[in-house]
Order: C-alpha cells, then structure tokens, then sequence
C-alpha cells in the first residue's frame, strides 16, 4: 500500500471545505436577490443573513476547528514513515463524517444526528493521535 494515499482523505477534507464556500457564495446571492439581508448590518453581524446562510456560515467556520487536527495529525504519520492501512482507513472515515456532517449542518440541521456524526469524527482523531503517539515513541 502506498504511504501518499493517506492524502486523498486529506484532500476530499479540502474540497468539501471549498465545496461548502461555494455554497454560501450561492446562498447569500439568493438571499441577497430575495431582499431577506439586512444590507447595513451584513458586514459585520451574522444574524443580518437569514438562517439558510447562517447555517452554512457556520459550517464554514466548523471546517477549520477538527480539521486542522486531522491535517496535522495525517502528515505526521506520513512523516513517520505509519501511514499504513490502518491509519489510512481511519483517515477515510473521517473524511466521510465530515461530508456527513456537513451535509446534515447546511441541510436538515438535526443537531442530534449531526452531534453524533461530529462525535464520531472526534473518535476517529484519537485513533490517529494514538496511532502517531505509537509511531513516535517506537
């Protein structure tokens, strides 16, 4: 197994986060067509924006908390020479509960579904810190 396809996680991770840019880009032009933005006010305060873009805003700034771990914690591993099927199974993982969470914040917004999935991905970074933590003192 090659050591470099630990990265195609990596980069599905960035372009759901470009995806989801896209999207608000989309969702504020809508809403600025359909008059529901308060115009004096959308500079500076989130709650100008109807909730439909408040909520993939809130996604976008959710794209840079988890993440950054898992950027990090992928190119240590691959670092380390322990970019194996186990880590990168569990990089796949988590990339796909990114999208699902994603999904479900700018969509339903079931926040106990998307609690679940962001718990999950949460799991999935201590299995890769652990993985590196072995890795390092080994």
């Amino acid at each position: 197994m090659r050591a470099e396809l630990i990265f195609i996680p990596v980069l599905i991770q960035i372009t759901l986060t470009l995806v989801v840019y896209v999207a608000l880009g989309r969702a504020k032009e809508i809403a600025l067509k359909k008059g529901e933005v308060d115009t004096t006010r959308r500079g500076m305060h989130d709650d100008a924006w109807p909730a439909t873009v408040q909520k993939i805003n809130n996604n976008i700034k959710n794209q840079f908390e988890t993440p950054i771990l898992f950027y990090v914690l992928i190119i240590l591993l691959w670092l380390l020479g322990a970019a194996n099927l186990l880590a990168q199974l569990t990089a796949w993982i988590y990339a796909i509960t990114r999208v699902m969470h994603a999904y479900v914040h700018t969509g339903s917004n079931d926040v106990p579904l998307r609690k679940r999935l962001f718990q999950s991905g949460i799991v999935l970074l201590f299995v890769l810190t652990a993985l590196t933590i072995f890795a390092v003192i080994s």
